[in-house]
């Protein structure tokens, strides 16, 4: 393996095409202002580095980061992608991972919008991020002890996996398919509308309007905090701890609750009401 020391690589494909390297203590920075320094890369791996320049890492196969930081100027960092593995590192440019698939992300902290679009085979573990669009139209996601705050997350993702984690977001998982979420907190509006086999586990979930359109929907021992105009128009199994403030035109299935402030029929709604709603108390 090459081995590359406290170096400098400020112009355009410094290292273009290069194969099984190592970069130690290394910067991609300067008045050069290059871009792709690693372009077309294969089995590299960069430990404590600095990357202030754009486009780095396209068209890769088989990457380590290890604590090694991405700054803001360091957009869209990792497109076309393949075998990532990122460690106690900082993903802080736009557009940081897009169309890359099999990647491995721990201990990392991301800032960075539009994150992680038409991304297939994501791991993420104990982590930070924020994001206004996360995760548009990608798959096979798993997510444990992740704090995320951003607001249009997981839309039209497929088989995505969730635990132990906190998701402050708005309009997350429209249009989601095959979606599990377990022992998190998950505070928004809008949640899950037009969704299809969505499950909620031992969840707390805040916000106004959610799972509305929703096909498929099972809430387990959830607690609900704030959930007006609730369930329209969606089939869903829901048992529920606390209270709903209200529940609107629900399609088929049931909801049980400890209580519900509302239960809102409308004559305008246009499928007919088959939905089992109880309260407890």
């Amino acid at each position: 393996m090459i081995l590359f020391s406290k170096l400098n690589f400020p112009s355009e494909r410094a290292l273009y095409g290069i194969e099984g390297a190592k970069l130690a203590e290394c910067s991609f920075s300067g008045e050069e202002d290059g871009e792709s320094a690693l372009k077309e890369a294969r089995d590299v791996e960069l430990e404590n580095c600095f990357m202030d320049l754009r486009y780095p890492l396209w068209h890769d196969t088989g990457v380590v980061l290890v604590s090694t930081e991405m700054t803001e100027k360091c957009r869209a960092a990792l497109w076309y992608t393949n075998k990532v593995d990122i460690r106690s590192s900082k993903l802080h440019g736009i557009k940081a991972l897009r169309e890359c698939a099999d990647i491995r992300i721990a201990g990392t902290d991301i800032v960075s919008p539009e994150f992680g679009w038409k991304c297939r085979g994501i791991d993420m573990k104990d982590c930070t991020a924020e994001s206004e669009y996360l995760f548009l139209m990608s798959s096979d996601i798993k997510w444990e002890n992740v704090r995320f705050k951003g607001k249009y997350s997981f839309q039209y993702t497929q088989n995505v996996r969730i635990e132990n984690s906190v998701l402050d977001t708005k309009d997350a998982f429209w249009h989601a398919k095959n979606v599990y979420v377990r022992n998190c907190t998950v505070k928004g509006e809008y949640l899950a509308w037009y969704s299809e086999n969505v499950t909620f586990e031992n969840c707390l979930i805040t916000g106004t309007q959610p799972f509305c359109c929703c096909t498929g929907l099972k809430l387990i021992n959830c607690r609900t905090e704030g959930c007006d105009l609730s369930f329209e128009y969606s089939d869903v199994e829901a048992d529920l701890t606390g209270n709903i403030v209200s529940v609107k035109n629900p399609r088929s299935g049931y909801i049980n609750a400890d209580s519900i402030g509302e239960v809102i029929l409308t004559d305008d709604s246009i499928y007919p009401c088959g939905c089992v709603v109880t309260q407890r108390k």
